[in-house]
């Protein structure tokens, strides 16, 4: 999968006392997108049948904009790099206007549930290049 997206609605409850879109928030379309993401490349089915899933090791946002509601956001999703045992996402914040209002990275691990140990991506996923 090159590029996954994602088309999320503002809320009001998503802004701050200032009438922008919480950092938070940004946070959540993140999640959002990351989630959509490994549904779509099948690690829910992974971890519903075997037991070996992601965990997000850590996370990262660069805000470039401000958002204000309302409106619609849209999180492009893809895969950045991969290495032994994790995988990298790249999530592009776009808005209505199509400005990158924010940029977002996820380290994401792969771990087997039953034995407490992280997977090698390739034996979980294949070859995901």
């Amino acid at each position: 999968m090159t590029e996954h997206s994602l088309d999320l609605r503002i809320d009001w409850s998503d802004l701050d006392r200032f009438g922008h879109v919480n950092n938070i928030a940004y946070f959540q379309y993140i999640q959002a997108a990351r989630v959509s993401y490994w549904e779509e490349v099948g690690l829910m089915h992974i971890y519903n049948t075997t037991n070996v899933g992601p965990i997000l090791a850590s996370t990262k946002c660069d805000f470039k904009k401000q958002l204000h509601y309302p409106g619609t956001i849209t999180v492009r999703t893809s895969l950045a790099s991969t290495v032994r045992t994790s995988f990298t996402l790249r999530h592009l914040l776009i808005d209505q206007a199509g400005d990158v209002v924010a940029e977002g990275t996820d380290v994401i691990v792969l771990y087997d549930f039953t034995t407490q140990k992280k997977m090698a991506v390739r034996h979980v996923l294949g070859d995901p290049s």
